[in-house]
């Protein structure tokens, strides 16, 4: 069971990499709540989803690495550097802690601890 909570974790990660933004919806509880430590608190995961969806434009590619994996039932939290290509060139990497909350198979929280970006000249 906690495999396939990290596959499907993993899953997740993957359709955003790939803009595929609905099946990330997919994945999750019409109820699932995003938080990150940038001071905002809580909000939907349509919400969550359709802020990265408006900012997408100017991203070439978005590669998820995975770091570390931990698990139990219903829990995965996992470190991951989210390596981003911009159209211009830029490089940039932000490391991540994030907790996936799962209920009946679906995604029903996230939290997401992220560092700021650093960049590489390209």
């Amino acid at each position: 069971m906690s495999q396939d909570l990290e596959d499907k974790a993993i899953t997740y990660l993957r359709h955003l990499e790939n803009r595929e933004w609905a099946d990330a919806r997919a994945m999750c509880s019409a109820k699932a709540t995003v938080w990150h430590n940038d001071g905002k608190g809580d909000s939907t995961i349509q919400e969550n989803i359709s802020g990265m969806e408006a900012h997408i434009e100017p991203i070439r590619s978005m590669r998820y690495d995975i770091t570390r994996q931990f698990s139990r039932p219903g829990e995965v939290l996992q470190q991951h550097v989210v390596n981003v290509i911009m159209k211009d060139g830029a490089l940039f990497r932000v490391d991540a802690a994030v907790y996936f909350r799962f209920e009946d198979g679906l995604i029903t929280r996230i939290e997401e601890y992220a560092s700021l970006p650093s960049t590489d000249a390209a």
